[in-house]
Parts: C-alpha cells; structure tokens; sequence
C-alpha cells in the first residue's frame, strides 16, 4: 500500500474546491471509532466525505456507491461521544473555506455557524493524515481551543504537543527537508480523477482487509467447533474399540441357561462345558442370585452392551457427518473472496439471522462453459445444497473430491451425453475447488443426479451417492 501524502491531499482539495466551499454538512456519522462520514449538499447533490484515521489505510474520498460497497460500513445505533459533539457544532453549518497545510498532510475545513445566542461563529474542523498520529480535530477558529478530538493525545503520548479539549491547537513539528515527497500517490497510480481513484485504490484495500479480519474471525469459531466434534469422535472411537462384552453377554447366558440343571445356586462361580471352544470353563456368579437369575442378568448386560452400541455407532455417523460439515465450511471460508461469500457463511454458522429476502431468493452460483455443456460450481454449503436440491435433475452429472472438502461441480445435460473430455475436465475442476494439496493426487468421484440422496435432517451440502465411478487427477 502506499499511504497519501501532501501532493495528493493537495490535488484532492483542488479538484473538489469548488463543491466543499459553500457546502453545508447535512449528517455526521462515525462507524468506527477510527472513520467519519460527512454527508455534504451543494449545487443540487449530496456527496458522503469519507475520512479514514487509521493508521495502516489513512484517507480522504468522496466515496462512490462501489466504494462505499467495498468497505462494508455499518453505522452503529449508538454514535460515539465525538460523533455527538460534532453534531453538536457543526451538523447544518456551511463550509466558509477549505485549505490544506504547505508540506502537512492536514486539510482544514472551516465551517461558519451560529451558537446558542444566534452569534456567528468561526469554527475548523482539522483532519491530520499523518499515520499513527492521524487525528480529527474540531476547534474553534478565533481562539484556537481545541473542542474535541477524535482521541486525545497527552503528555505521555507525544512530548512535541498535546491534543485534547480545553487546549489550544498547534500544528505539528515542521517536517523536515529530506522528508519530502517526490513522487505523489496520484501519478504513481497515474489517477485521471483524483477522488474516484483514491476512493477505489483504498476501498479496495479496506475490502482485503475487512476480508481478512472476517476469515479469521469465522475459522476460529469453526475450527473451535471441529476440534469438538473430533475430540467427540475420538472418545467414541476408543470406547466402541475398547472390549466390546456385548456377544460375550449372550453366550454366558446361553451357557447357563443350557446348564441350569446343574443347580449352581446362590455359588459365586460354575464350571459349564463351552460347545463353542469344546472345553470347560468357569463362569463367574452373583452368589445372592439363582442360576437362572444369573442367565437373566447376562442376558441384561447384554442388551445393556448392544443397545449402548447402537446408539454409539449412530452417534459416530451422526458425528462423521458434522465433521465434513465443518471441513467444508472451513474450505469454504478459505476460498471466500469477498464479505458477500462470508456472510453466507455467517448465516450457516447461525452467527447471523437470514434475512425474509435471502430466504426467498436463491444463492448466486458459477457457472462455466465446458465442451459446450453447462457447469456449476458451489462456494460453500448453501450454494452445494442449491446445486443439488434445485439445480441437478437426474440425468445431470455430479462431481466431488474422494474424502476432503471441496465444491459440488455439476454437469448440465440437455441434449446429448458428455464426451470423456468433458467427464474429465468437470473432475479435474472438482479437484481444483477443493481442499486437497496440489502436489498430491486425488480421487474424483462422479455419478448421476438421480443416485444422490440428501439424508433426512443432514446439514446444508451434505448428500450420500451411489453407482459412482472415480478418477485419479
């Protein structure tokens, strides 16, 4: 990223001058504790001023609709105490003036309004790009008070000035001579409109990075949430592996119940012939019962054993189904591009409440050109389950990665059979939208629409298949 700088500051004022001076500022909104949006009308249209002060994408734009888009801003319910004291001063006031500070990356906008007594008044709301020391500052003009600051600044935080309310405002420190800019941001990126290619240039990086933050916040929740269900599996896992009594139940009971004519009653053990083995064995007994209640208690522990893995084994189905779930969400959060792709996969997730409109309408999928033959890929669950549920029709081919997370790749036949060319380019795209390693090679399996089934109550994406066949890529 290159960060702007005092040419460009410059060029942005002087493209705009004429719509700033004059403007009056309609609504004042705060984000983020770190961006402004100031809503300006002049010459019959508003514009939304947007001032970033964060210290790893500081800028100033006219945001466009696409920019505006990009940044995915979310205005709070509760605005900040600085938003509320700039509403205070300066929402209905007009723009008297406009200036950016000689080698400063500072603009001023000097606002005229009138106080509580109908007075006029000349105040200045100072914007400071200046990296981490980037600040917004509102003070008033002929006494040079600081009002209010978009954060203070003490003593301990900078021994060249303090920032904050009460104090008189004093530009920073002369910068020094070698500093100077030489090449500006605006013909590095050779910008014809300056506003409109600020505002995508750093729109675009505030996406990467809304982007970013948002991945990493989604694969720690579903990470945490796959570590569980295979902490899960491992217990079961172990416990269906450790001694399974469950046959040897029934044919201790069996044994007993063959030789009840032996009378062992109320005996802590009897020897009994085993048809199984053609030997002897010792059986161990509950002393305070009879034979015959003894046989009735195996036959107990045995149903006890048997119903205990049923109802195991259904758990380890249920919980094998849930972990490819989460891999392929996991997949599906890696490969996201955009916040539209994350927060179909905040809804999966139950972070976020589907909206009525999102219900109704269907997810947007890929779809290709292959051989002449439609194709559809799927981004994440929702869009798997779309492809399956809706768009597969039973002559149609499905294709998916051999146990790993991937995408749905469905081949559209309308007229004629595909070729082995095209079976074999929707596999290879199978194998590439999926989480296995390129290096390595991978089974594709493919079938028709009309062999996959969505078991009742499975996750979003998930189908069983049958009369698959598979390829090697």
């Amino acid at each position: 990223m290159i960060n702007i700088d005092y040419l460009t500051l410059k060029a942005f004022l002087d493209e705009n001058i004429d719509f700033l001076i004059g403007g009056r500022l309609q609504k004042i909104q705060q984000p983020t504790r770190r961006d402004f949006i100031l809503s300006v009308r002049n010459q019959g249209e508003s514009r939304k001023l947007y001032i970033n002060i964060n210290p790893s994408v500081y800028h100033i734009a006219f945001m466009t609709p696409e920019g505006e888009k990009r940044r995915n801003i979310v205005i709070p319910k509760q605005p900040p105490m600085f938003c509320m004291l700039l509403r205070k001063y300066l929402e209905g006031a007009r723009i008297s003036d406009a200036l950016t500070i000689e080698n400063e990356r500072i603009l001023e906008l000097h606002f005229e309004t009138y106080d509580e007594l109908s007075q006029m008044r000349s105040l200045c709301l100072c914007i400071e790009l200046m990296g981490k020391h980037s600040n917004v500052i509102l003070y008033d003009r002929e006494s040079s008070i600081i009002i209010g600051c978009a954060h203070n600044v003490g003593a301990e935080k900078s021994r060249y000035r303090e920032l904050q309310g009460g104090l008189k405002y004093v530009y920073p420190p002369v910068v020094n001579e070698k500093s100077k800019v030489q090449t500006p941001l605006y013909k590095i990126l050779n910008l014809q409109n300056i506003n409109e290619g600020l505002d995508e240039y750093y729109s675009k990086i505030q996406e990467d990075i809304n982007v970013k933050n948002e991945k990493s916040k989604l694969l720690t929740i579903a990470e945490a949430k796959l570590r569980k269900v295979k902490n899960s599996l491992s217990k079961i896992e172990a416990l269906l592996k450790k001694r399974d009594n469950t046959e040897k139940y029934r044919h201790l009971g069996e044994l007993l119940t063959a030789n009840i004519y032996l009378k062992a009653d109320y005996k802590s053990s009897v020897e009994v012939f085993d048809y199984t083995t053609g030997e002897n064995t010792v059986i161990e007994l509950d002393k305070t019962k009879t034979m015959n209640e003894n046989a009735q208690r195996y036959y107990k522990l045995y149903n006890k054993s048997k119903t205990t893995k049923e109802k195991s084994s259904k758990i380890l189905e249920e919980l094998n189904i849930e972990k490819e779930y989460l891999e392929n969400i996991i997949y599906s959060i890696n490969q996201g591009n955009s916040l539209e792709d994350l927060e179909e996969i905040k809804t999966e997730l139950g972070l976020v409440e589907e909206k009525k409109s999102e219900k109704k309408s269907h997810p947007i999928v890929s779809k290709i050109d292959v051989g002449g033959f439609d194709v559809y890929i799927g981004k994440n669950n929702k869009q798997n389950d779309y492809i399956v549920s809706k768009l597969a029709k039973d002559e149609d081919y499905w294709f998916h990665t051999r146990l790993c997370a991937g995408s749905h790749v469905l081949l559209k036949v309308k007229e004629k059979e595909p070729d082995e060319k095209v079976i074999f380019e929707c596999c290879k795209l199978a194998r590439q939208y999926s989480s296995a390693a390129l290096p390595s090679k991978v089974g594709v399996i493919y079938t028709k629409a009309k062999y996959l089934r969505k078991p009742p109550a499975a996750p979003l994406g998930y189908v069983t298949y049958k009369n698959e066949k598979e390829v090697l890529i």
